[in-house]
C-alpha cells in the first residue's frame, strides 16, 4: 500500500503552511500585522453645560460630554496610551442656521473644547472636523442655497473655521464636507494665519453611506437633514472616483488621508495605500460600531473578538491607523496583553 503522507507530498511538492501555524510561537514569530495603542483615534462628542454625562441610545457605551467631562476622557486617552482624540460637537439648535454661522465663533464649543484639553493634557493630539454639519439647521455639510450645496462659498467658510480651531490648539484639521479645493484653500489660509505646523487630515474618499445613522443621532442632525448627501460624497459603487478624489487631495497638500466608512471599504483603504504612500487612515463609523455593539449585547457574536478582528483587518488593509469608537476598550486590552 503507498504510503498516504508520501501522497500528499507528493500533491503539495512539499509545501505544508501548518508547519508555521503548528504553535502559539511559531504563529506570533510569523504574524503578519499587529494592533497596538498607537493606531488608535478616539473620536468623542461633546455638549454644552458643566457636568454631563449623557448616553447615546443608538451607540451603546458612547456618551456625549460637556467640556470638563471630555478633558477628564483626554486625560484617560492619554494614560492609556492612545495618540489623538476627534471632536465633534453637539451644539444647541438656536445656535444653528442656514450657513452654519456658529462655525466662525472663536469661542464656539468645538474650540472650548480643544482649548480646554490643551491646557490640561498636553501629551496628546486634537483633531477638529470644518464640516458644518453640526451647525446647520438643516443638517448639510455645506451652506444650501435654493436647494444646493454651493461649492465655494462652504470652501470660504471652512477655511475660516479652520484657521479659529487652529488658534484653539487643533494639531491636525480634518474636513469631512467633501468641497471641491477645500484642501488647497485649507493650507493656504492655515500658512497664511501662521498655522504652517498644523497638519490636515483629509477625509479623502468619504463616501455616501447608510453607515452614519447613529454619528447623526449623536451630533443631533438626523431628525434635522434636508434631502440626502449624495451630491458631494461619494456613490458607493465607485472606487476608480475615489482613488482620484483622494489623488486631488494629495496634489493640494494633504498630509495624511482618510477613508469613511472603514469595513466595508477595505479596497478603497489598500488603493489609497497603494497608490499616494501617505498616511492612511480608516473611520471604523458609528452604524460599524452600533452593529458590533448590539450583536454582541444580544449574545450573537463574541463581541471582543470581533471587535479586535475589524481593527486587525484595517492594518491587514494597509491603514496606519483607526479612527475608533472602541479606542479606550481596545487599548485597555491591549495593555493587558
Amino acid at each position: 500500500m503507498q504510503d498516504k503522507t508520501h501522497l500528499v507530498d507528493e500533491i503539495t511538492g512539499h509545501r505544508r503552511m501548518r508547519r508555521n501555524r503548528k504553535a502559539d510561537w511559531t504563529r506570533r514569530l510569523v504574524q503578519e500585522n499587529r494592533l497596538t495603542v498607537d493606531d488608535l483615534i478616539w473620536p468623542i462628542f461633546v455638549v454644552p453645560g458643566t457636568g454631563i454625562v449623557h448616553p447615546i441610545p443608538a451607540m451603546p457605551g458612547v456618551n456625549r460630554m460637556s467640556v470638563d467631562k471630555a478633558v477628564e476622557a483626554a486625560k484617560e486617552a492619554a494614560d492609556l496610551g492612545i495618540p489623538a482624540i476627534a471632536t465633534f460637537p453637539d451644539i444647541e439648535m438656536e445656535l444653528r442656521d442656514e450657513t452654519g454661522s456658529n462655525s466662525l465663533v472663536a469661542n464656539n464649543l468645538i474650540n472650548q473644547t480643544t482649548a480646554a484639553i490643551k491646557k490640561a493634557v498636553a501629551n496628546i493630539g486634537i483633531i477638529t472636523d470644518v464640516a458644518l454639519d453640526p451647525f446647520t439647521s438643516h443638517g448639510h455639510d455645506g451652506i444650501l442655497r435654493d436647494g444646493e450645496i454651493v461649492n465655494d462659498e462652504t470652501v470660504d467658510q471652512v477655511v475660516k473655521a479652520a484657521i479659529l480651531q487652529a488658534d484653539a490648539g487643533a494639531d491636525i484639521i480634518a474636513p469631512s464636507e467633501m468641497m471641491d479645493g477645500r484642501i488647497g484653500a485649507i493650507r493656504r489660509g492655515l500658512d497664511a494665519a501662521g498655522h504652517q505646523s498644523v497638519g490636515i487630515m483629509s477625509y479623502a474618499t468619504k463616501f455616501s453611506s447608510g453607515f452614519y445613522g447613529p454619528y447623526r443621532e449623536a451630533i443631533n442632525t438626523k431628525g434635522l437633514l434636508k434631502g440626502d448627501k449624495n451630491s458631494y460624497y461619494i456613490n458607493p459603487a465607485n472606487g476608480t472616483e475615489a482613488v482620484r478624489d483622494a489623488a486631488l487631495d494629495v496634489e493640494e497638500g494633504a498630509d495624511m488621508l482618510m477613508v469613511k466608512p472603514g469595513l466595508a471599504y477595505l479596497d478603497i483603504c489598500w488603493r489609497v495605500k497603494e497608490a499616494f504612500g501617505l498616511p492612511t487612515f480608516a473611520y471604523q463609523v458609528s452604524g460599524e460600531y452600533s452593529q458590533i455593539k448590539a450583536a454582541a449585547m444580544n449574545g450573537w457574536i463574541d463581541g471582543e473578538r470581533i471587535m479586535m478582528e475589524t481593527l486587525l483587518a484595517f492594518k491587514r488593509a494597509g491603514c496606519d491607523g483607526i479612527l475608533t469608537y472602541f479606542a479606550p476598550e481596545v487599548a485597555k486590552i491591549l495593555a493587558k496583553r
